[in-house]
């Protein structure tokens, strides 16, 4: 794929949006003591909804067209700038800093392999409801 102007603003677009969201619910969830709860949240959410997007999208035809634009605008786009490993990774050094050593191996571990569970329950969870959509359309004919 060559650089293309529209496809560069569906991921500012998205990631515009996705920023605003997770900046709104860190600003009104607070987090749990000194663990960055809100912020484990929205990164666990974020891959679950990017796994259940990109099997939807895979599921329906090769990546191009209307299928790319959604991917570029809500997976890279909307996914990227919901989720936040950078903040993660500020977080984590923050509680080594402040002596909480045991807490930032936990949050820093239970972030990337909660996130990965999660993509890969997003997975199951669309492919799941593609198979009950088929039955179910087999069942109507």
């Amino acid at each position: 794929m060559h650089l293309h102007w529209r496809y560069i603003g569906l991921v500012a677009l998205g990631g515009a949006v996705g920023t605003a969201a997770r900046e709104g619910l860190s600003l009104a969830v607070p987090n749990i003591g000194a663990y960055p709860s809100t912020i484990f949240a929205v990164n666990v959410v974020g891959a679950f909804l990017l796994g259940v997007l990109l099997d939807a999208l895979v599921r329906q035809g090769p990546d191009a067209g209307g299928r790319r634009a959604m991917r570029l605008l809500l997976g890279t786009g909307a996914m990227g700038g919901f989720t936040t490993y950078s903040t993660l990774a500020t977080d984590t050094a923050l509680l080594f800093r402040d002596g909480a050593a045991g807490l930032a191996v936990t949050y820093s571990l239970a972030t990337v392999l909660g996130g990965a569970a999660a993509t890969a329950l997003g997975i199951v969870v669309a492919t799941s409801a593609h198979r009950r959509r088929q039955r179910r359309a087999g069942e109507s004919e």
